[in-house]
């Protein structure tokens, strides 16, 4: 279950408030007339099926409220409703598969923004997989896998392919190659300073690591491994369900690759940074592209649901419950 609040100019109220209250998905409206300063108007809020959630907002938007005034989202956690429960019966599709597009795109958007928590995370995760190389242990490059914050921009360039913004999907590689170039160089000149004291060697670069060498050896597995993660993770952040993620995190080797290209340049060996680059690539292009895939097919899914339940609301008689056909 969803809130929808729409805050719109007073002349925009009866044209909602008549669009929400005939639509079968929502269960409850209310209206503060008057009650919003900036801008000056009504506040009308609703709970509607989050099945039924993108038809609305579709509906809002060509009313333009977007422009004169705010529709705002969000996630009811716990509900206690007859109507809200007869909407979600009667609105096509589970409420764990829907996906709203406008909560995907705004997170894809959130998720890309290359800032300072961003470029923070991604240098200390890369630090800590580096750390985690030269130790070899896979305690420590887990959690260094966990804290990279890199899936979040690979969503993106999905999300942006398939609902083409353009914007989003340039914000979104500027994000990852800046993100990646600047957590390698920062970790570069870590391991330049630890090299000049003393505390690492390049043997330890370059001697066998059995728990950390699946990093610079990319094969089949690889991209397979990645196209599984890409999946995972497009769909948990998709759905009301975000459980999946944190494997996506551990599945991947993006952040411990970047790691082990930094100590490799640190120490001028070749095949380290050869080898990372290669899984590096190899690993962001499996997410990105399983990615796009999830999504896609999730958006013609979502389109014939949509295109059912439209076939419903025009086959509804007037005085008659709207309930699903059989």
């Amino acid at each position: 279950m969803l809130q929808i609040r729409v805050i719109a100019p007073g002349e925009f109220s009866d044209r909602i408030s008549e669009l929400l209250c005939e639509d079968p998905a929502v269960s409850n409206v209310t209206v503060y007339r008057g009650a919003s300063m900036k801008p000056e108007g009504d506040v009308i809020e609703a709970d509607i099926a989050r099945e039924g959630a993108n038809e609305v907002i579709d509906a809002l938007r060509v009313l333009d409220i977007h422009r004169f005034g705010t529709i705002h989202l969000a996630q009811v956690p716990t509900w206690i409703s007859e109507k809200g429960l007869e909407a979600e019966r009667a609105t096509p599709g589970a409420s764990a598969d829907a996906v709203v597009w406008a909560e995907v795109t705004q997170k894809a958007y959130d998720d890309s923004e290359f800032n300072w928590i961003f470029a923070s995370f991604m240098v200390l995760a890369t630090l800590l997989a580096a750390i985690a190389i030269v130790l070899d242990s896979s305690i420590l490059l887990i959690g260094a896998m966990v804290l990279g914050p890199e899936f979040g921009a690979v969503a993106a360039l999905g999300v942006a392919l398939v609902r083409r913004r353009m914007t989003l999907l340039g914000r979104a590689l500027a994000t990852l190659v800046g993100g990646f170039t600047l957590s390698i160089v920062a970790t570069t000149i870590a391991a330049l300073i630890a090299r000049g004291l003393g505390w690492v060697t390049e043997t330890d670069v370059t001697e066998a690591r059995p728990d950390t060498a699946f990093i610079y050896t990319p094969d089949k597995w690889s991209f397979i491994v990645a196209v599984v993660a890409g999946v995972a993770g497009v769909l948990s952040l998709t759905s009301s369900r975000l459980g999946g993620l944190s494997g996506v995190f551990i599945s991947v080797t993006t952040i411990p690759a970047a790691g082990n290209v930094a100590l490799g340049l640190a120490f001028g060996v070749r095949e380290e940074i050869v080898g990372s680059t290669l899984q590096l690539v190899v690993n962001l292009s499996g997410m990105a592209v399983a990615g796009w895939m999830t999504l896609a097919v999730q958006q013609v899914v979502w389109t014939r649901v949509s295109a059912y339940r439209a076939r419903l609301l025009a086959g509804r008689e007037p005085g008659h419950r709207w309930q699903r056909e059989p």
